[in-house]
Formats: C-alpha cells, structure tokens, sequence
C-alpha cells in the first residue's frame, strides 16, 4: 500500500521497500523532525476541543508543505494516536485475541516498547462490518497512559517502560455486563482522576491506584450500557461540572460527588449517541444519529443547573464531533456531508457535497484539517459564509477512521493497519 501521496505527486516507487521493512523504519524516513509542539495527550488535543496552537498552517497541501518522515506497519485500531514530547502511543489488535500498546520514537517511529493482553471481542449489527478493533483513545497524564480495552478493562501503564501499574476489570471486579461495542469512551484526566463510561456507569478512579472514588448514571449495562461519548470537563459559575453523553442522555456531573446536576434528553435511533459535548461559552451543543442537532443553555437558578433548550436544527450528525470557531459549530454529518452552524441562532449556514463517512476535525485560526475516512486530508476554511475547500491532499490507501493527532507541525494519521508520521509546513 502506498503509505502517502498527494494529487499531484506520489511516493509509489517506494510502496515495495515500505513493504518489506514492515514493521521498521526505513532509512529515508529519518527526514528533518518536526519542531515540538505542545502535546496531544488525550482525545481531541490538548484542551479535548479539537483545537490547537503551533505554527500556522500552509495554504496548499502539496509535496512542497507536507512531507512523510516516518511509518509503521500496525495491527488494526480505531484509536487516536497521543503524542508527547519525544514519544508517540499507539494501539492495536493483534490476531483477534491480544490489545497490544506500543511506543514509538516520535522523530523515527522506532519502537522503544510494548505491551500486550488479552482482548477481543466481535462487535454486533452493522459495527461490525467496519471490524471489532479497540477503539478507545487513551489518555496521557504525568507519566502515566490510560488505555481503555475492548472487554471493558482501564489500564494504566508506566509511559516510560510500558510496565503495569493498576488495571479495573469492570466485569471481574465490578460485576458489570460485558458490553456490546466494547469500551469505547475516551478516559478524561482531570487533576488526581480518571473518568469513564464504562461498566454500565460513569466512573470517577484515583489516577495513582485506580481505586472506584464513585459511580454514577448507572443504567445497567447491557446494549444501553454500551457508551460511546467521551466526557468533557467545563467550569461555569465558578463550579467544575463534567458533561456526561450517556446512550439516551446529556448530564452535568458534579466531579466532586458525582451527583448529577442537570439531565437533558437527546433523541437517538438505537442509542447511538455519539459526540463529545461541545462547549460554547455557557451552553453546550450535540447532534445524534437518528436525532437532530441542539444547544443547550445551562444556567444556575436558585442555586439549582438547569439547562435549557435553545434552538434545533434538524441536521444530524453521526460519529464525528464537531469544532468551534467564532460562534459556528463546524461538523460532518450523518450524510456524510460537513456543514456549518450559527451557534446563535441554529441556522444552517451552509452543507458541502458527501465526502467519507466520517471526518476527524483539528481547528487552528480560520482553518481546518480533516482527516476523511478514506484516507485523505482536507483544509477546508472555517468561514460561514460558504463551505471553502482550499486543498485536499491523499495521505494513505487505508481507511482512517482514527482522530488525526497534531503537534508543532507534525501530523500522525493512524491508518488501519499503519501509523504514519508527516510534517506540515509553510
């Protein structure tokens, strides 16, 4: 497979020397490293928005602004990579059997170790067309990388030599069903925990020990247990509170107690709510499959949260969680087109032609990346006035259904069965 090639211009003649290497890295990959930039540690970047500083990004795509400088032949894995200063973290699944964690030399991909359990499972209906891999992105936190398995199991594993530290088995310690489309929810670290949906609830962990500090939104586990949103953290009013997106609903959560502070309904075919909530200023924007797209207000009164309808807008978006610039939510839909939403008002701004059926989306000033689901790379203009592509470039012959990771200006795209690292510049 050719590792990354662009419209007009291709690295095929080395597609049987990739080949060959494997799971080494060649020679030529070793090119100028990208500068370092802050660290994509958890899912959706360093702030769990989508966005992302570092040095502006070119207006074109082409040979001239985006170079390969390394890849790695994996097993496959819907997780995003997470990158550090000098280490990049991948996931995989190997033989449909064992999870595997891998860490790689973020100059040249070189392994520097790994670690592996059992963990497999087969996904139900029509997931399991697009295959059974693990899917959580793990998340980094002082030194330490939180990995969420297929068969509902957190591990917490030393980032420096890949050693376990603590592992929560839900099912074995906690008696919880397994769940139908594995672990799927991204870990939140947040000051001394880790938060997850997992187990049929949302858990608060002590980060150091893994011990359970409490368990909240308990639906039982099951097939409505099976969450797929990730949480977020916010502090409004002076009070942090984490936004919880269970299969049926959207919460508040007080971190401290995990008391719920406000519940919203949020209309899905089969459950299939699956955004990260999506802040903007004092309200909160989501979309499900089978539903339609929401902004929320929450508000303090007498002190009691409430949150409090503002608009819908009948767009549905499906798997992809969408970035905000300037008070417009930018997002890709169940359709499979992108489209634009004034977060004032709810009006539509304007929808794209199909592209893939799923786009991971990195905003930076009036720009954004988006890594399409068969394999290109998209700089779209972040401008409601009309949707702008301003250059498209192909970065692998393999689906890319993991979030694209980006720091300084190197972008990891995780292809199904590769990592690949490339740089971007001016």
């Amino acid at each position: 497979m050719c590792p990354f090639h662009g419209t007009s211009w291709s690295l095929k003649p080395l597609q049987f020397f990739v080949v060959l290497m494997a799971m080494t890295v060649a020679p030529w990959a070793v090119a100028q490293p990208s500068d370092e930039g802050p660290a994509w540690s958890q899912w959706r970047g360093p702030d769990r928005d989508g966005s992302i500083d570092g040095p502006p990004w070119p207006s074109s795509l082409s040979d001239d602004h985006l170079k390969s400088l390394w890849r790695v032949e994996l097993g496959p894995s819907y997780s995003g990579p997470i990158v550090t200063g000098n280490r990049v973290f991948v996931t995989e699944t190997i033989g449909k059997r064992h999870e595997r964690v891998r860490a790689l030399d973020r100059k040249t991909g070189k392994q520097l170790w790994e670690t592996q359990w059992p963990g497999s499972m087969t996904v139900p209906f029509f997931a399991s067309s697009n295959g059974s891999w693990i899917r959580s992105t793990p998340a980094y936190d002082d030194g330490k990388l939180y990995v969420g398995g297929m068969l509902d199991v957190l591990v917490c594993l030393d980032a420096n030599d890949g050693q376990e530290i603590w592992r929560m088995d839900f099912p074995k310690q906690r008696g919880t069903k397994k769940p139908d489309f594995g672990f799927v929810c991204s870990p939140l670290v947040l000051e001394g925990a880790v938060y997850v949906q997992a187990g049929g609830a949302f858990y608060k962990l002590d980060k150091q020990t893994g011990q359970v500090l409490w368990e909240s939104l308990n639906d039982g586990g099951g097939m409505f247990g099976s969450a797929f949103s990730s949480p977020f953290a916010v502090t409004w009013n002076g009070q942090t509170q984490i936004l919880v997106q269970t299969r049926q609903k959207l919460c508040g959560v007080d971190p401290a107690s995990g008391a719920i502070l406000w519940s919203q309904t949020i209309p899905t075919f089969r459950g299939m709510n699956i955004l990260t909530p999506t802040v903007h200023e004092n309200s909160v924007f989501t979309s499900a499959y089978g539903g339609r797209s929401f902004l929320f207000h929450i508000e303090r009164n007498g002190g009691q949260w409430q949150a409090a309808q503002a608009w819908e807008n009948p767009l549905q978006a499906y798997m992809s969680t969408p970035v905000i610039k300037d008070g417009h939510a930018y997002l890709h839909l169940r359709n499979q087109r992108f489209a634009c939403i004034d977060l004032e008002t709810g009006q539509t701004k304007w929808r794209s032609e199909p592209f893939g059926k799923y786009a991971s989306l990195v905003v930076q000033g009036d720009r954004i990346l988006a890594l399409d689901q068969r394999g290109e790379l998209l700089l779209i203009r972040a401008t409601p006035s009309k949707f702008e592509l301003i250059d498209r470039a192909r970065v692998s012959d393999q689906e890319t259904w993991a979030h694209l990771a980006i720091s300084g200006n190197a972008l990891f795209v995780r292809e199904l069965n590769a990592i690949a690292a490339l740089r971007l510049a001016n």
